[in-house]
């Protein structure tokens, strides 16, 4: 059945067309990833459907009582509030219930009135039948998984408003998840998460019961998720089904076909102007001229008015120019780091860590978000200092820098004041430049804090193009950049002679480019020769008990739908033989609640309603306890 459809949809933005009568068909509990060059109207084609842009033709339709989830890419919510108090807005119908409930039973308790007390179980039995089938039993279990599977439990605690913007996605995501809608649209989910949480949210993604349209540039994560694919350039959508690695290949094919259809159609074009040409020269020749001749000129040019004319499909597409050179080259060793430790405060982030790289080696530092991968990158551009150990740079190594929160303090600087800023070079001369970076015309007097996130990495680009460097050192270098760019990135970066140092979460850029690992885990680093994927299976054989890093994080029990209020199984790691004790407790209260709760519905004698009730508080109270000393 049809979830949505999109008929002939238009929107333009300053007089510009981003897009014309496109149209589309979504069917239940479909995975679709929508892929397009940047600024391609992806944002703006979700806006649409999540009813926050309205379109200036063309409609969108939607199965009836279909509930929308839709996550921005910077959500917002009212100072004041903490992250896990965000997050537990998605229940908000089910906490006022549980507090209707709440009054009924103290209500319940009291009445003296057999009538009015048979009244009240009714209404009662109504909220608490409603209550367990819409999951009010399964609040705490789900907010537990899925704040572990993204990796976002530190975050719970802290003033939203405070946060990050890229942890106020993840944050955001979280919501959009727990409110367990029955389409999600979701805008660049995996841009801020780590390696870990992108794998558990496409297991999530790929077991949800219901329909997911998602943007990404992460090719690894298309090929998990999507079952089809929506391509969105030059104002017009066409439908592959199938995921990221068969929509490359049947765009390819597909392309060719309409190339050579549009071949054969022109040199048709010219035999018919070239026949209208010929008969009105033959017809004129004739004295007098010949009628019949002159027919068949009209006859073949209106057949040639009504040919429908193909378009010249666009076979390559205007890309990124990235060519970037080492300069002369540094010596053997090219960093080097000996026993080094960092913390902040009095809790330690990493200790005993040693890295050796050599001229011309290509190095990931990969770990979950929190881990320190950043904090190594600090010590090698010496902008922190480590409490242990010794961090060295070798001798005539020359750095560039690309941050994942590249211009992040630049306000009032223009593209091309911030490009000659690092580049001494005539404004004529950066110009061009700028225009093999895309940034076209006008483009370079737009304020850099005006830029997109794919923009500000492709104007850090241009400037490291022309930077006089030997090591790269690259952190989140694929976080905005869309799939042409990434791939153009890693063109470039394969014939690199330099040294390449790189914290990324995209497995697809980490597996092509790098053959040496370092993974950071539990303030331990492990060392690796080999690419991404040989670097996992090592880690599987030394870490077993660590089974919720590498399966996707899904050793969490799942909530069960009998209304129990049953507790995710915490990590091995942590597990000991008091948390054992506590999680048997746990069982047995949820049993008993569980079977008062049955009682309550059927208890006719005031005298044992409220013995019950008391009984069932008491036992709740208990559960309260023990679920917070879990936590």
């Amino acid at each position: 059945m049809i979830a949505c459809s999109v008929n002939k949809m238009t929107k333009m933005f300053g007089g510009n067309i981003i897009f014309s009568n496109i149209s589309l068909e979504i069917q239940e509990n479909e995975r679709v990833g929508l892929v397009g060059p940047n600024g391609s109207g992806k944002t703006t084609l979700l806006k649409l459907l999540a009813g926050q842009e309205d379109p200036d033709a063309g409609h969108i339709h939607w199965k009836k009582g279909l509930k929308i989830g839709y996550l921005m890419q910077i959500p917002d919510f009212e100072d004041g509030l903490t992250a896990k108090e965000v997050l537990m807005t998605a229940y908000d119908e089910l906490l006022e219930m549980e507090e209707k409930m709440r009054l009924l039973e103290e209500a319940m308790s009291l009445e003296q009135d057999q009538d009015r007390l048979n009244k009240l179980m009714e209404s009662y039995g109504h909220y608490l039948n409603q209550f367990t089938l819409q999951g009010g039993y399964e609040i705490a279990p789900n907010l537990e998984k899925i704040a572990h599977g993204l990796n976002i439990r530190d975050l719970l605690p802290r003033d939203f408003s405070t946060l990050s913007g890229g942890e106020k996605t993840k944050v955001g995501l979280a919501l959009t998840l727990l409110r367990n809608p029955d389409f999600l649209l979701l805008d660049e989910p995996t841009n801020h998460l780590d390696l870990f949480a992108i794998k558990w949210l496409g297991s999530f993604l790929k077991n949800y019961r219901g329909t997911v349209l998602v943007i990404s540039h992460d090719r690894f994560f298309l090929d998990e998720v999507a079952t089809k694919i929506l391509d969105l350039a030059d104002g017009e959508l066409a439908s592959y089904h199938t995921n990221y690695t068969g929509y490359v290949k049947e765009k390819e094919e597909r392309l060719l076909k309409e190339f050579h259809d549009y071949e054969e159609q022109q040199k048709k074009i010219k035999k018919m102007k070239e026949a209208i040409k010929r008969l009105r020269e033959w017809a004129n020749r004739a004295n007098p001229p010949n009628e019949g001749l002159h027919r068949q000129a009209r006859n073949i040019e209106r057949a040639l008015e009504r040919m429908e004319k193909l378009t010249r499909p666009q076979l390559i597409r205007k890309k990124i120019n990235l060519e970037m050179e080492a300069s002369e080259r540094s010596g053997k060793d090219v960093v080097l780091l000996q026993g080094v430790a960092k913390g902040f405060g009095k809790q330690p982030l990493f200790t005993h860590v040693d890295i050796h790289l050599s001229f011309g080696q290509r190095a990931a530092i990969v770990g979950e978000n929190g881990t320190g991968k950043s904090t190594i990158i600090k010590l090698i551009l010496q902008e922190l200092s480590p409490d242990e150990g010794k961090v060295s740079i070798g001798s005539n190594v020359k750095i560039g820098y690309l941050s994942q929160h590249v211009f992040s303090d630049t306000k009032e600087e223009t593209v091309l004041d911030s490009f000659r800023a690092e580049i001494p070079v005539a404004e004529g001369e950066a110009r061009s430049i700028l225009a093999r970076f895309l940034f076209y015309g006008p483009m370079v007097y737009k304020k850099v804090s005006q830029l997109s996130g794919g923009e500000r990495m492709r104007l850090r680009l241009a400037q490291l193009m022309y930077q006089d460097t030997n090591l790269l050192i690259l952190d989140e270098p694929t976080n905005h950049l869309d799939i042409d760019s990434l791939q153009v990135l890693e063109d470039a970066l394969e014939n690199y002679d330099g040294t390449l140092l790189a914290v990324s979460h995209d497995r697809y850029f980490l597996n092509k480019l790098f053959n040496k690992v370092y993974w950071i885990e539990a303030g331990v680093l492990h060392h690796f020769e080999g690419n991404f994927d040989y670097a996992e299976e090592k880690m599987r054989a030394l870490l077993p008990d660590k089974t919720d890093i590498f399966n996707e994080r899904s050793n969490e029990k799942i909530p069960n739908q009998s209304g129990s209020r049953s507790l995710p199984v915490k990590n091995k790691v942590t597990r000991d033989y008091r948390l054992e004790e506590l999680e048997s407790e746990l069982k047995d209260l949820e049993e008993k609640i569980s079977s008062l709760d049955l009682e309550l519905q059927d208890i006719g004698d005031l005298e044992r309603l409220q013995q019950v009730y008391a009984e069932k508080e008491g036992l709740e109270k208990r559960w309260h306890e023990i679920f917070d000393l879990m936590e």
